[in-house]
């Protein structure tokens, strides 16, 4: 069963010589932009191996020699992949670890000494704990010391490093400020290890690693920028659209002190491990054509317009030859003969993907349009990660596939229930407890027991505490509430709505457990029994607690299996993917494009305040201050903005769409 999938998404635009270029020539040509060896692979599955590979040549050379193999160890969770390839190896391939001597890079501070949030820890229960490394070997920070001893302690924590000559390999993930361990921006590139104080980002970012919503410490005790360059190798891996944007910036931008990991273009052996998706905004995959000759697709052709009319200021019927010539596109005058030639193959192109029919216009010429006409009306199943991404997201689409009599389904594939506030908790609960009280005189006992167990549970709850899974199932319930009132309201009917609790959400922590042929089962149950003619999936990868991800995992697992077994449905069935509220289709990979009326914008905005456990009191906002519906209205407004600004039709906001084509 395949189940990272959506790993693979990237590829249907990327071609393989420019993330595995066949020789050295090629290579150095590509890479003129990166200055740090960067290694690209298709999934995170083949790039943790190549680390890990490395890492076992290292281990069993030093075990050749009757030596230590000292390693500098990160606890990110990008990291983890690579320490499950490592366990593998051990288990599977005896590689022993016995001469292995590992350092923490870092460790939360304070720490009260009870604590099980620890880095430590962390690092003990992704990898030290399955391997057969000496704990006499594993040395870290210690975060709960007194503050007045940690300039000493970090002295030693020197000098200990020293002691074994030194880090052989540097094993780091990358944070979304550019921070390699915690040297945040800011630290200097002669830093050692030392006392440093956690960025907002940062912290918001490690709740992801520190599984539960206890707050991460304010501080850290971290290696500085200089231990981590004295190691001998450093890998740098990261994985995922949402480290792309940084990864750029530390492989091609100028050495500052304001992305600490840009300092690793100083080091004479570091590799940069990345997927496709981390890689997307490296010269070599967004914009080639500034790198090497291109092979001219359609889409690539309107990646490079686009850029250029961002780069001039005009809308594509405007731009000429000369900028074309003066921006290194003139292959593509070559290719079309002329600019205008070339304008209006994307002008066009870029117009047929405005459809005011998502569903497909019934007896319609369909040959330029995103839907075919046929069959009408569709079956229609809409994946929703959590009971409010399918209003977030494609709230317009989705009113107007109802609207226009397709059958539409909507299915919410996890309960959501940690994004509601405990106060949610005891609101509800004080209406159940007056209900029965009015109404019932107060004779349901099992009210009265419940709402005193509850009560009391949340009376002594400590900050971190995970949920029991009676205040689980109630949040649960608040969830699918809220759900069923959007739908209602979108005029969905209620057999149509569908909540798969997907089992992998239920950890009742941040971190989820792994996705498991448990979860794809369910949906592909559903699938199989609807047989939609188009499915709505999650696209939005960029999701920082990852259960959009594992949620588009599964529903593409589950198409894969049903591909396999041969089911007919899958041949009519076209399958498009959404972006919610953390980011947006880059507008030369859409390819529909729904627009909305001011009055149609405002009916989503109405079907998302449906939701309200997840105004001001949710938990998981992020780091960006406004309001679900305010960044669901503003990237759409964004997105239409950018179809004027290339000359296109003028609306008020735009929904955006993906094809997914199964591999």
């Amino acid at each position: 069963m395949k189940l990272n999938l959506s790993s693979q998404i990237v590829l249907n635009k990327v071609p393989v010589e420019f993330y595995r270029p066949r020789t050295a020539v090629e290579r150095s040509e590509i890479t003129r932009c990166e200055k740090i060896t960067t290694d690209i692979f298709p999934s995170i599955d083949e790039g943790a191996k190549e680390i890990a590979d490395c890492i076992q040549l290292e281990i069993t050379s030093k075990q050749r020699e009757g030596r230590y193999c000292v390693l500098a160890l990160g606890t990110g969770l990008s990291l983890t992949p690579v320490y499950s390839e490592l366990i593998r190896k051990h288990r599977e391939e005896k590689l022993s670890f016995k001469n292995v001597v590992v350092f923490n890079a870092y460790e939360y501070f304070p720490l009260n000494p009870e604590s099980k949030n620890s880095s430590l820890n962390q690092l003990k229960e992704r990898f030290l704990n399955h391997v057969d490394i000496d704990s006499q070997n594993v040395f870290s920070p210690d975060g709960t010391i007194s503050q007045d001893a940690v300039q000493e302690y970090c002295r030693l924590y020197e000098q200990r490093i020293a002691t074994f000559g030194g880090l052989d390999v540097c094993l780091l993930g990358i944070g979304r400020i550019g921070n390699i361990a915690t040297n945040e921006p800011g630290s200097g590139i002669a830093s050692t290890s030392r006392l440093m104080l956690i960025d907002a980002t940062s912290r918001q970012e490690m709740t992801m690693s520190f599984g539960t919503q206890e707050p991460v410490p304010p501080c850290s005790i971290t290696m500085g920028v200089q231990t981590i360059l004295s190691a001998r190798k450093i890998f740098l891996t990261a994985w995922g659209e949402e480290k792309a944007d940084i990864i750029q910036k530390a492989v091609e931008g100028p050495l500052t002190d304001a992305i600490p990991a840009s300092f690793l273009q100083t080091h004479n052996n570091v590799r940069v491990v990345i997927d496709l998706a981390a890689a997307s905004k490296l010269t070599r995959i967004i914009h080639p054509w500034l790198v090497t000759s291109c092979e001219w697709t359609d889409k690539l052709v309107r990646s490079a317009l686009v850029w250029l009319c961002q780069l001039t200021g005009k809308p594509i019927l405007k731009l000429t030859n000369k900028d074309y010539n003066e921006n290194g596109l003139s292959e593509l005058l070559a290719l079309y003969g002329s600019a205008y030639n070339a304008n209006i193959k994307i002008f066009n192109d870029l117009q047929h993907t405005i459809t005011g029919w998502p569903g497909g216009k019934p007896n319609a010429d369909d040959t330029y349009r995103p839907e075919r006409s046929k069959p009408f009306p569709k079956r229609v199943i809409v994946f929703s990660p959590h009971p409010d991404d399918d209003v977030i997201s494609m709230g317009g689409t989705l009113r107007r596939l109802v609207q226009q009599g397709h059958d539409v389904h909507v299915a919410y594939e996890t309960s959501g229930n940690i994004a509601v506030g405990d106060e949610e908790v005891t609101r509800f609960m004080h209406f159940i407890n007056g209900f029965n009280q009015i109404f019932d005189e107060n004779k349901d006992e099992v009210i009265k027991k419940k709402y005193k167990e509850i009560k009391k549970y949340l009376a002594e709850k400590k900050e971190g505490d995970i949920d029991s899974a009676d205040i689980r199932t109630i949040k649960g319930l608040i969830r699918r509430g809220e759900a069923r009132t959007a739908c209602t309201y979108n005029q969905i009917p209620l057999d149509h709505v569908h909540f798969l609790d997907l089992p992998f959400y239920e950890s009742g922590k941040i971190e989820k457990l792994p996705m498991t042929e448990a979860d794809v089962n369910i949906v592909r149950e559903l699938i199989a029994k609807v047989k939609p003619h188009q499915i709505y999936v999650a696209g939005d990868l960029a999701d920082p607690h990852g259960t959009h991800r594992k949620c588009t995992d599964a529903v593409f697992a589950a198409i894969d299996l049903e591909k396999e077994a041969g089911a007919a449905w899958l041949k009519d069935c076209r399958i498009w993917m959404y972006r919610g509220a953390w980011a947006e289709w880059e507008i030369e990979n859409i390819e529909m494009c729904v627009p909305m009326s001011p009055e149609e914008l405002r009916a989503k905005r109405n079907s998302i305040l449906k939701h309200q456990s997840q105004m001001e009191s949710a938990p998981f906002l992020g780091n960006d201050e406004r309001l679900f519906w305010q960044r669901s209205e503003d990237r759409n407004r964004g997105t239409a903005k950018l179809y004027d600004d290339l000359g296109l039709a003028c609306y008020e906001a735009m929904e955006a769409f993906v094809a997914y084509k199964p591999l």
